[in-house]
């Protein structure tokens, strides 16, 4: 099974080419440039590097989010276009779930963080044994001191991983994930989409991808704060 996936959901940006358990093509970029930029080049890259025509991918895969409203969106929208040009389907994954596979073959309990500002996390936790991971929680926004007690609970090595681990790392402790291993990387999404589709077999048309943010973008949030107070 060819996929060709991308996440776009933080700073960085990659887009990989798998083929089930093989990493054909890898590019990332983490300069800070905008994701519009950057990502229909890397997407090019990609396949040249790996070889491979669209023609050949059998799935596309996108991080759905959580994450950067807008990097969330330039992702959708590319893997949208791509689908449609070609009649594929997407399997698209949650931006935490993607970065569990950062961890594959270890064991421990993975605590997928993002950076959501304002000190709160959006997170999960995933055990992981060897090539297993198993979801404990669905995605979700919460402070770094609920996480904090959220965690006290647990008796297994916990290990914080993606853009939010080093701030709950200074404020918990707990283990970091190494840099290499630490941030969202396309060709996880790809093994977690692969994943996905063996044990349920499902996918959707591109028209069915939808971002997935968990929160109300600032600005929204703002205006409903301001409507309360004026109440």
């Amino acid at each position: 099974m060819k996929i060709l996936a991308v996440d776009t959901s933080a700073v960085s940006a990659s887009v990989a080419v798998t083929e089930d358990e093989k990493i054909i093509s890898l590019c990332q970029t983490n300069a800070g440039l905008t994701h519009s930029r950057t990502l229909l080049p890397m997407i090019d890259s990609a396949l040249q590097n790996s070889e491979t025509d669209l023609d050949s991918i059998d799935f596309f895969s996108v991080s759905a989010g959580p994450g950067s409203f807008t990097g969330i969106r330039i992702g959708i929208a590319a893997v949208k276009g791509l689908c449609d040009a070609k009649g594929k389907r997407c399997l698209p994954v949650s931006t935490l779930e993607g970065l569990a596979y950062n961890l594959l073959g270890q064991n421990v309990l993975a605590c997928c963080v993002m950076d959501a500002r304002c000190k709160q996390v959006y997170t999960a936790l995933f055990d992981i044994e060897g090539e297993k991971i198993t979801r404990l929680c669905d995605d979700k926004a919460v402070s770094i001191e609920e996480l904090g007690k959220e965690l006290s609970q647990l008796n297994k090595k916990i290990v914080f991983v993606g853009d939010g681990a080093e701030i709950c790392h200074d404020s918990l402790g707990y283990d970091i994930a190494p840099p290499v291993l630490r941030f969202q990387n396309a060709a996880s999404v790809a093994f977690a989409a692969k994943r996905r589709h063996e044990a349920d077999g499902k996918s959707v048309p591109a028209s069915e991808v939808m971002p997935v943010y968990l929160r109300l973008p600032q600005a929204e949030r703002e205006l409903k704060a301001k409507k309360s107070s004026i109440k």
